[in-house]
Parts: structure tokens; C-alpha cells; sequence
């Protein structure tokens, strides 16, 4: 059988989207622009946060810096209570209140935390501590005895005892023995842990050797019979400290008490030298300050004139 189809007007028409688009352009342009803005203000209020943000961090971080200065500084009232009544105490061995300010006065300008090493317990041993009250106060004794006494009564004391060999009478052979030494085992700028100088402490806790100290005080061991050690080992270890530090303030306040007395002179222009002396009160109190070592030339010689002997 043959179908005869008799519609011959019949047509098919197919439309593809694609030729519907680009049958009408001018709807392009309203989508493009809507599109361009809406980018244009993501991106503004993008950057408008994060501009915002490291803003206000930074606001944050200079307000709380300098909060924690603040809190981390005992008020200058305090501070004179302090000084006044502990100069102004019973005890016949203090410090007078001009030199316990002057050792104040360091402490109170060291940047927080602050970390002091104190050779000797003495009347002031309580002060030092709370005038360095946010930092870390550490203190040196040759009496193992009585270390352990005050670190028992006062648990807040951070305290050490070490065993000192030198003598007083024994100056003279012990500045010749360390400047026949300087380039090699009392060098200037050395481990003072590993040391075999006869005047180093190198029986310290091994932690203490890695503290960039700040301030220094030498007042002991005892030295007043002839046969006592002397400060000649406290003085040369804190030139040492001072000289080797690895971070931190690259200068130290090294303070000698009892300036007066041979061996602490001695010692203190032969290690802290001449040229670095601040300031000395009566002969009592001296003050240094020691520059790190960051030059060879500086490494094997500690002061620039080796010129003192003791008499």
C-alpha cells in the first residue's frame, strides 16, 4: 500500500539556543555590567575588611604592649618604700641608700622581663627580689647552709651555692695565670660550663649559663681575711657573662660592691675595666657597663689596657 501525503505547505523549523543568543546582543550588556559592578564591590568590601582588621590588630597590639610595660613595672612609690626602709633597716652590713638606689635606678629602666644575678646573700637579698618582682632574680652563695635556709623561708628566692677556690693572698698569681691564659682557657668570650680557667665558675646549673643577663651584682663571696676566696671569680665570671651573652640587651650593668676593698679593685679593672666604669660611689659601689663581643679583636683581650697589678 502507498500513503500519499497531501499536505504539501507543511514545514519544520528547529531553533538552536545558540542562534536565539546571538539573535539578541543587547541583552548582553545589562548582565555584563550588573556582573562588573557586583566583582567591583566583593573586591572593595574585601579589602575594606582586611584593611580594617590589620588595622585594628595593630591598635590592639601597640594598647596591650603597652598595658603590659605597665603591669610589669612596680610604681615609683613602691619602689622609694622599698629603697627607704631597706636602707634605713638595723642591720650594720647594708647598703646605704645612695648605692641601692643607683642599683634601683638600672633595675627599674631594664626592659621586662628582666634578668639579674646577684653574687651573695646579703640584707638586701629581699629587695633585689621584689624591686625585680616580674623578672627573674637569681642569687649566688659559697654557704651551702644558709642558701638552703633562705631558700626554705622564702620559697620565692631562686638561690645557688657554689664552691669558690681562690684565696685573697693569691691576687698577684691569679691575674698573672689568667692573662697567661686569655687566648686559650680564661678567654673573654668563652662556654664558662666546659672551662678549666681556675678563677671560672663552670659548677653552676647548666641553665644559668645560657641567661642573657641584664644586671649583675657582686657582693660576695666574703672577702676579708686572707685565706677567704674573694671576689675575684664572681667578678671575672660576670665579665664573661657579660662578654658572651648570645641574644638580648647587648650590654650588661655589671655593679661591684665593696670597690674599695684590694682584690674587688683589682679584679674589676683587670676583667670589667677602666674605660667601661659609669660611675663609683665612695669607693663602695662601682658601676659598669660591658659591651657583647661581636669582633675577634675583642675575643682574647678584656680591656684595651692591661696595664693593673696589684700591689
Amino acid at each position: 500500500m502507498k500513503n500519499t501525503i497531501t499536505n504539501g505547505n507543511t514545514k519544520l523549523i528547529l531553533l538552536h539556543p545558540y542562534i536565539q543568543k546571538q539573535g539578541n546582543p543587547n541583552r548582553l550588556w545589562p548582565v555584563a555590567l550588573v556582573s562588573v559592578f557586583a566583582v567591583a564591590s566583593l573586591l572593595t568590601l574585601v579589602y575594606t575588611r582586611e584593611s580594617f582588621h590589620t588595622t585594628t590588630t595593630t591598635t590592639t597590639t601597640r594598647i596591650t604592649a603597652t598595658i603590659t610595660h605597665n603591669e610589669q613595672t612596680l610604681p615609683k612609690s613602691v619602689m622609694r618604700a622599698l629603697v627607704h626602709y631597706a636602707a634605713n633597716t638595723n642591720s650594720t652590713n647594708h647598703m646605704s641608700q645612695t648605692d641601692i638606689k643607683q642599683i634601683s635606678d638600672v633595675l627599674k629602666q631594664c626592659t621586662s622581663p628582666c634578668n639579674f644575678l646577684v653574687f651573695g646573700l646579703t640584707p638586701e637579698t629581699l629587695l633585689w627580689n621584689a624591686l625585680n618582682h616580674y623578672g627573674r632574680t637569681v642569687f649566688i652563695d659559697e654557704n651551702r647552709y644558709y642558701a638552703a635556709y633562705m631558700e626554705e623561708k622564702y620559697p620565692e628566692i631562686e638561690v645557688y651555692d657554689v664552691q669558690y677556690t681562690t684565696k685573697i693572698r693569691e691576687l698577684k698569681e691569679l691575674v698573672t695565670s689568667v692573662r697567661e691564659q686569655s687566648h686559650n682557657e680564661c678567654g673573654p668570650v668563652q662556654n664558662l660550663l666546659f672551662s678549666d680557667c681556675k678563677i671560672g665558675l663552670n659548677d653552676l646549673p647548666n641553665q644559668l649559663y645560657d641567661i642573657n643577663w641584664d644586671v649583675i651584682l657582686v657582693d660576695g663571696p666574703r672577702g676579708y681575711w686572707p685565706d677567704g676566696p674573694g671576689s675575684i671569680s664572681a667578678i671575672f665570671t660576670a665579665s664573661v657573662l657579660a662578654r658572651s651573652k648570645k641574644g638580648g640587651n647587648h650590654k650588661t650593668h655589671v655593679f661591684v660592691h665593696n670597690y674599695n676593698r684590694e682584690m674587688d679593685k683589682v679584679s674589676s679593672e683587670e676583667f670589667l675595666c677602666k674605660e667601661n666604669l659609669v660611675k663609683s660611689s665612695k669607693d663602695l659601689l662601682a658601676h659598669f657597663v660591658v659591651e657583647r663581643v661581636t669582633d675577634e679583636n675583642g675575643r682574647h683581650q678584656f680591656c684595651r689596657n692591661n696595664s693593673t697589678t696589684s700591689s
